[in-house]
């Protein structure tokens, strides 16, 4: 799968060196949850269908981050994690067309006449919901007439589980709120967080629980506090564990500092430095303050016993 960084204007070069005719998946795919999924693999089989590409175009920062709206609180999958999802769904070519202020600026008309034509997309492939341009003016129905008909254009349905629509706002209420079962069956897989391994205040060690203190390597959604049981993936190996999300009240009455903190099962070493990816599997309890160490200690030894227990039963 190749990459390819995108900006507005395109340059003649750059359509020189990118333009084929190929089926275009369009959306900002933040979570490539279930939703997602079934957009970007109706355009990879009428891409196979047709014999042509399958290429996925998507938007990065994230619009509302771009725009300042006070609801944006982060990314459900950063672009690294999104290429490598979309690598394994057998997606050939992924654009990342760089979004800021004077992108927003662009017209429903100049996005397609700009980018989608000069590009030669065959097919444009897009959900139902899907809204371009200006304010977000343009939709997937005038996406045919504003090419002056040069593209076909395919609109996927909402997907539906239980008959609610699997949508990016809803899994992140659902991990805001502590649900990761529920984001992650709207996902199709666990909820992941990837960081940078720092040293912390090494009482997990003194607690009999050594942890690793996470880092976020981006601007994720953070889940709910509380603990949860996790698989922990560092290089080639893949260990369960149990996770702590939030401020320590045992040990800070500020709580103006949030931790996650791992405590991973059948390890032992020194993960200082390196990059561990974390999926969050179940949520087992709040985070709560106790009045004792030999409390905390027994709480957490209980926790362990907990995520071993949920993590068995998974495939």
């Amino acid at each position: 799968m190749q990459t390819i960084r995108l900006a507005y204007p395109l340059t003649k070069q750059f359509i020189e060196q990118n333009s084929r005719p190929q089926v275009l998946a369009i959306g900002q795919f933040d979570g490539l949850h279930l939703g997602h999924a079934s957009v970007i693999q109706s355009a990879v089989r009428l891409a196979s269908e047709i014999g042509l590409p399958a290429s996925v175009m998507t938007f990065h920062p994230h619009p509302k981050e771009v725009m300042k709206k006070g609801d944006y609180d982060g990314y459900l999958t950063p672009p690294g994690e999104k290429e490598r999802i979309l690598r394994e769904m057998g997606v050939e070519y992924v654009y990342i067309v760089e979004f800021d202020d004077a992108f927003s600026q662009v017209s429903p008309k100049d996005f397609v006449t700009g980018i989608l034509v000069p590009l030669q997309v065959h097919t444009a492939v897009a959900g139902f919901d899907f809204h371009y341009g200006y304010r977000g003016e343009g939709n997937v129905d005038m996406l045919r007439e504003l090419s002056g008909n040069a593209l076909d254009v395919h609109t996927v349905p909402p997907f539906l589980i239980d008959g609610e629509k699997v949508s990016s706002s809803e899994i992140r209420k659902a991990l805001q709120e502590g649900q990761i079962e529920q984001a992650n069956r709207w996902f199709g897989r666990s909820y992941s967080l990837r960081g940078t391994v720092m040293h912390g205040e090494k009482r997990g060690r003194q607690l009999g629980f050594p942890t690793a203190n996470l880092k976020l390597s981006e601007h994720y959604v953070v889940p709910a506090s509380g603990v949860y049981a996790v698989r922990a993936t560092h290089g080639q190996d893949s260990y369960g564990g149990v996770m702590n999300v939030g401020v320590k009240p045992t040990f800070h009455e500020d709580g103006k500092v949030f931790w996650l903190e791992a405590h991973l099962f059948d390890f032992s070493g020194d993960l200082y430095d390196q990059v561990l990816s974390v999926e969050l599997v179940s949520y087992i309890r709040p985070e709560r303050k106790f009045n004792s160490l030999d409390e905390l200690i027994a709480q957490i030894g209980h926790d362990a016993d907990t995520a071993k227990q949920l993590l068995s039963v998974l495939p």
